[in-house]
């Protein structure tokens, strides 16, 4: 079968199992989109910016676990679509995204919407290569998905001049049914007497803790890890990335930890002599001050990237190996010795001191007339019967879904952990939508992130996309604001966000819904008039909340997890508790 590059492309995605590709039609990829004109199996999603396909593809992919892909023109194309690429590379997501890129004959001319494509990514690429022969572009292909979706996932860069795909030049095709790539031998299984040490650490443990990151989801490894928690009887906690591998109701749940993670997970983190950490990577955001990081703590850590092992803090037992065989071999080995169910004598006082954090219900809050954004988040769960896929922005709202939405399942929690990037929401939630057509999906976010790719709500209209979008206003970028009142002596520098349009208009402008609520009374009845009578819509629910309120418990700069700043009443009520773990 002779097929021109372009044709060839759309093959390649064929033989992927590619539903969707997110992108934006430009000079240097106008032959790769004549190619999709003329088949149906592969639909593109036309999105309003390229930053939008990136965090569109992104959003399907993080639902899914299959590779988001991207196409994009040379020169802005490629450029626009850097921070979604970022976003990807930071919390270890598959995507495979194809820059257009000028004939060969003019690279390094300074041609029109020429640039470094390649050069441009490569910090925050897993991989990236240039396509210089047609018949080597099934090959690059294949290379692509396979190294974006194995060991640690990422984004791969596939950079295509344009003569590669001239439809006038065709060439023999048979699209690579493996690969096969020397110097690229991700680890599969563990070590097992690597992970015989790590279980026999644990049925040693006194004060024993679970520490469960976004390698647990990417690894779907989230049915291993529960059973795994139900064996041990440990308490488990979650990073923002890790948030529904084990569910937020779970029997042995603690909450999220880190710098917005709860009193009990933190403090736990702080006293534990033990820590399991699988699929996590010790960041900054949930290690607090290194120095005083987990005291008293052997750890054992499971991940699929080497790199990450012993990079910020030392792991006294590391384990190299995806996250499902690694806690499949656990398993066994717990079979193995006779470990069938919890030793609940040796961890009952450890339980009971847990008990103890928790009883300051550090998440409590008390009612205002005002709506607070802790409430949006509650009736949220409570209408969509917690089993909504949830999308959003970066700042307190993102907190404050990440803390008072409880997730239960995994891919069910899709933000920007790593970069933090503003903007991500919408068309996050749109990706996911796609994919799910029958699902609900709410998009968390606020006036000034929305703004960030607000043109996706033309992209949503097209596609027919009902996402419901919850907007907590509060007419500042909250997160600076809070960092502002607290340790900028409440300068207020630039954090207002002046000159709001009328979002509920905007949004009926886009041919959408919008609906506002100011009052708490009436915040059930519209939310459930969003979700309920407006199901086939979407929605954008612009909900006026209290400018003031601030995302506790924080660990702030320099701090450990010992070191929490919490509401005043919740710091009244702890009186410097005394460790009491003999």
């Amino acid at each position: 079968m002779e097929l021109s590059g372009g044709q060839i492309i759309v093959e390649s995605l064929k033989s992927e199992g590619v539903e969707f590709v997110f992108g934006y039609p430009g000079g240097s990829v106008l032959h790769i989109y004549d190619a999709l004109s003329q088949q149906d199996d592969v639909k593109h999603v036309l999105v309003r910016h390229e930053q939008g396909a990136t965090h569109a593809a992104d959003g399907y992919a993080r639902c899914t676990g299959k590779p988001g892909v991207v196409l994009v023109t040379s020169g802005p194309g490629a450029t626009n679509a850097v921070t979604g690429i970022a976003t990807a590379y930071t919390d270890s997501i598959p995507m495979v995204v194809l820059t257009g890129q000028v004939p060969l004959k003019f690279v390094g001319s300074d041609a029109f919407q020429e640039c470094d494509s390649v050069g441009i990514t490569r910090p925050i690429v897993k991989h990236n290569l240039m396509v210089k022969r047609v018949e080597d572009l099934g090959a690059a292909l294949k290379k692509a998905f396979h190294i974006a979706t194995t060991g640690r996932p990422g984004p791969v860069v596939v950079d295509i001049p344009k003569n590669i795909t001239d439809p006038s030049i065709k060439v023999a095709f048979d699209y690579p049914t493996s690969v096969d790539i020397r110097s690229y031998r991700p680890a599969i299984k563990g070590h097992s007497g690597q992970i015989r040490k790590a279980a026999e650490l644990l049925l040693a443990a006194k004060r024993p803790i679970l520490y469960v990151g976004g390698g647990v989801v990417q690894g779907n490894a989230s049915e291993e890890l529960r059973a795994l928690a139900a064996r041990l009887g440990m308490p488990v906690t979650c990073t923002l990335m890790g948030l529904g591998a084990y569910p937020g109701k779970g029997e042995h749940s603690i909450g999220m930890l880190g710098m917005h993670g709860t009193y009990e997970a933190n403090m736990a983190m702080h006293e534990a002599d033990v820590i399991l950490s699988a699929g996590a990577r010790f960041d900054d955001r949930v290690t607090g001050e290194l120095d005083k990081f987990a005291p008293y703590a052997k750890i054992a850590h499971i991940d699929v990237d080497p790199s990450s092992i012993s990079k910020t803090v030392k792991a006294d037992i590391p384990i190299v190996g995806q996250m499902q065989p690694v806690l499949e071999e656990m398993l066994r080995i717990l079979d193995e010795i006779g470990h069938k169910a919890p030793d609940t004598e040796q961890l009952k006082p450890w339980w009971e001191q847990v008990a103890r954090w928790q009883a300051l219900d550090c998440l409590s809050y008390t009612v205002k007339d005002k709506i607070l954004p802790q409430q949006v988040i509650e009736t949220l769960y409570k209408v969509t019967n917690g089993d909504a896929i949830i999308t959003s922005d970066v700042g307190q709202h993102q907190m404050f879904a990440a803390q008072y939405y409880q997730f239960n399942r995994p891919r069910q929690w899709l933000n920007s952990g790593g970069l933090g990037t503003m903007g991500f929401g919408l068309p996050a939630a749109i990706g996911a939508q796609l994919a799910f057509p029958d699902s609900q999906v709410a998009c968390v976010t606020g006036e000034a992130s929305i703004m960030m790719c607000i043109q996706e709500l033309s992209t949503a209209l097209q596609y027919k996309t009902p996402v419901k979008v919850i907007n907590l206003n509060n007419r500042y970028m909250g997160m600076v604001r809070q960092w502002q009142e607290m340790f900028y002596d409440k300068r207020y520098s630039m954090s207002y966000v002046e000159a709001l349009p009328d979002l509920v208009t905007m949004a009926e402008s886009f041919g959408h819904i919008g609906i506002r609520v100011t009052k708490p009374e009436d915040l059930e009845a519209a939310m459930q008039k969003a979700f309920v009578e407006h199901k086939d819509r979407l929605v954008f629910m612009d909900i006026e909340i209290d400018q003031e309120v601030n995302v506790y418990p924080m660990i702030a700069n320099g701090k450990g997890h010992h070191e929490m700043l919490l509401s005043p009443k919740q710091a009244e009520a702890t009186n410097a508790e005394p460790r009491d773990l003999a």
